[in-house]
C-alpha cells in the first residue's frame, strides 16, 4: 500500500509541478489554448495519443469488446493506429495547420465560421461541442475510479474529486503547454505500463500459448463457431467493423483531437509526429484491446448485473486484481495518466470554445484578452465540476456503461463535424446548407437513436454502429448536398463577418491553399 500510495503521490506532484513551470506560456489566449502554435512533434504526437486513449479505452472499450470479440478485438487497436493516427496526421495535419493559421482560427467552430462565412455555423458548432463533450468527459472518471477502488479501497466519490482537483490545478496554471508536457510524461508511463501488464497477465495464465488454448475452448453465445474468441475476425465481424470505424475515423472529427494540428509548429514536425503517434497508438491501443481479448478467462470472477449480463467495466480491473502490488501501482498510474491527459484536453477544448465562439462578441461585447483568459479558466473549472457531478450521478443510477457514454458523444460530434471539416479542407465549393445538413444528421441520428432506445425501440440497436453510421453519412452528405445547393464559392469570394470584406476572406483561403500545397510538397 505504501508503494502504491507513493507512486500516485509522485505522479500528482509531477503533474502539478509541470503546470506551475508552464505558467509563462499561458499569458495570452493563443499561448493558453494552443501553446503559441509552436509545439514540436514529440509533444504533439504524445498529446494526440494520450487525448485519444483514456480509461474509456483501457477499462471500458477493451473490457467490453475484448469480451465480445476475443483476440479479434486487437483489430480495433490496429485500426486506431493506421486510420485514427497515421492517416489522420497524413491527410489532415498539414492542411489543418496551414488553413487555421491563415484564417487565424483557434477552435473548430471558429474554423467553420471563417471557412464558410457564417457566424451562425460557428455558434451552432460551439453549442454541439458544449453539449456532447460533457458525457465523454464524465465517462473518463469511471474506469479510473474502479481501479482506485480495487487498489486502495477508496470510495468512488473520493477518486472523482481527487482527479478533478489535480487536473484543474495544472491546466488552469499552465494551459495547453502544461497539458502537452504532462501528456508526454504520462504517455511514457502508458507505454511501459501496457507492456508490463500484458506480460504479467499472460504469465498468470501459463503464458501466451496456454492462454490462447484456454480461450479457444470457450464457446461464443449464439454461435456455432469453434474457437470463436481466438479466430482472426471473432464471432461478430459486422459489429467489429462498426467499432473500428467509430474509434478510428471518429478521431478525424473530434475537436480536441484536431486541435493538436493547429498548435504544431511546422510541416516537418507533422511528418515526424505522424510516425510517433502511430507507434504510440499501436502499443497503447493495440495492447489494450489485445489484453481485453483474454477477458473471458476471468468469466467466473467478474461482476454480473441482475439480468445476468457481464458488467464490462469490471473486466479489466478483475484481470489486474491478482497482480503484484508494484504492478498494480503501475497500472493505477497508467490509467491515471490516460484519464487526466484526456480530461485536460476535453475541458480545455470546451472552455475555450464556449468563451471564444459563444460568449465573445455574442453575449459579452468588447471582451479583452485578459477577460478571455479569465473566462476560459473559470469555465474550465466549471466543466471539470459539471462532468464530475454527472459521473457521480451516473455511478449511483447505473444509467449506462462507459463505452455507451463515449460512443454517443463520439457519434454526435464526429457525425456532425467530420464531413464539413474534411471537405472544408479539401473542397473549394462546399455549401453552408451541406454543413447544416451534416450537423443535423450527426446530432439527430445519435440523439434520436438514444431517445428511441429509452423506449425499447432504437433505430440502430448498437450505439456504436449508430455513431459509425453518422460519420460515414457525414462524409457522403456534404458533397451531395453541395451539388444541389449554393456553394460558398471561394473564387468569387464568400461573405464572412469576421473579415472586413469578402475579398479578404477569399485571399485568406487562397493563401492557405498555397501554403498547404507548399508544405505537402516538402
Amino acid at each position: 500500500m505504501l508503494a502504491k500510495t507513493l507512486m500516485v503521490a509522485l505522479f500528482a506532484a509531477i503533474a502539478i509541478g509541470i503546470g506551475i513551470l508552464c505558467r509563462k506560456h499561458a499569458g495570452s489566449v493563443s499561448g493558453f489554448i494552443l501553446g503559441g502554435r509552436d509545439v514540436g512533434p514529440w509533444l504533439s504526437a504524445f498529446a494526440f495519443g494520450t487525448s485519444y486513449f483514456s480509461a474509456v479505452i483501457f477499462v471500458g472499450y477493451a473490457g467490453q469488446f475484448g469480451w465480445k470479440y476475443g483476440m479479434a478485438a486487437t483489430w480495433i487497436g490496429i485500426g486506431n493506429a493506421l486510420v485514427g493516427s497515421l492517416l489522420a496526421w497524413r491527410v489532415l495535419g498539414a492542411r489543418t495547420r496551414a488553413m487555421t493559421q491563415r484564417l487565424q482560427a483557434s477552435t473548430m467552430p471558429e474554423f467553420f465560421g471563417k471557412r464558410f462565412g457564417s457566424k451562425a455555423l460557428r455558434i451552432a458548432a460551439a453549442a454541439i461541442i458544449f453539449v456532447f463533450l460533457i458525457p465523454y468527459t464524465a465517462s473518463v472518471y469511471n474506469g479510473l475510479s474502479r481501479l482506485f477502488g480495487m487498489a486502495f479501497g477508496l470510495p468512488y466519490e473520493a477518486c472523482v474529486v481527487g482527479m478533478a482537483l489535480i487536473t484543474c490545478i495544472y491546466v488552469v496554471a499552465g494551459g495547453y503547454m502544461a497539458t502537452v508536457v504532462n501528456d508526454f510524461v504520462q504517455g511514457i508511463v502508458m507505454l511501459f505500463g501496457i507492456a508490463a501488464v500484458i506480460a504479467a497477465v499472460l504469465a498468470g495464465n501459463g503464458g501466451f500459448g496456454e492462454a490462447v488454448v484456454a480461450l479457444s475452448q470457450i464457446p461464443a453465445e449464439g454461435s456455432d463457431m469453434h474457437g470463436a474468441f481466438t479466430s482472426m475476425f471473432g464471432p461478430d465481424l459486422p459489429d467489429l467493423i462498426g467499432v473500428v470505424v467509430l474509434t478510428s475515423l471518429g478521431a478525424w472529427g473530434l475537436p480536441q483531437m484536431v486541435q493538436k494540428f493547429y498548435a504544431i509548429k511546422s510541416g516537418d514536425a507533422i511528418a515526424k509526429g505522424a510516425v510517433i503517434s502511430t507507434l504510440f497508438a499501436a502499443v497503447v491501443a493495440g495492447g489494450s484491446y489485445f489484453l481485453g481479448g483474454f477477458g473471458r478467462l476471468y468469466g467466473d470472477e467478474i461482476a454480473y448485473a441482475a439480468n445476468g449480463a457481464p458488467v464490462y467495466d469490471s473486466i479489466i480491473p478483475t484481470m489486474l486484481s491478482g497482480l503484484p502490488d508494484i504492478l498494480v501501482g503501475l497500472v493505477i498510474v497508467l490509467v491515471l495518466s490516460a484519464s487526466m491527459s484526456t480530461l485536460s484536453s476535453l475541458v480545455l477544448t470546451s472552455s475555450s470554445t464556449l468563451t471564444l465562439d459563444l460568449l465573445k462578441d455574442n453575449v459579452i461585447r468588447h471582451m479583452s484578452e485578459r477577460q478571455q483568459l479569465l473566462w476560459i479558466r473559470g469555465l474550465l473549472v466549471a466543466f471539470v465540476a459539471i462532468s464530475a457531478a454527472i459521473a457521480l450521478v451516473q455511478y449511483a443510477s447505473s444509467i449506462t456503461f462507459i463505452a455507451q457514454l463515449m460512443s454517443i458523444s463520439w457519434g454526435a460530434l464526429a457525425g456532425a463535424f467530420l464531413g464539413p471539416f474534411f471537405w472544408g479542407l479539401y473542397g473549394k465549393r462546399v455549401s453552408k446548407a451541406a454543413v447544416w445538413a451534416s450537423f443535423a444528421v450527426g446530432v439527430g441520428l445519435t440523439t434520436g437513436n438514444m431517445v428511441a432506445g429509452f423506449f425499447g425501440s432504437p433505430l440502430i440497436e448498437s450505439p456504436i454502429n449508430c455513431g459509425a453510421a453518422a460519420m460515414v453519412l457525414s462524409l457522403i452528405i456534404v458533397p451531395l448536398v453541395s451539388l444541389v445547393t449554393k456553394p460558398v464559392d471561394l473564387d468569387a469570394g464568400g461573405a464572412d463577418p469576421s473579415h472586413a470584406n469578402a475579398a479578404e476572406h477569399t485571399t485568406a483561403i487562397e493563401a492557405a491553399e498555397r501554403r498547404t500545397n507548399a508544405v505537402e510538397a516538402q
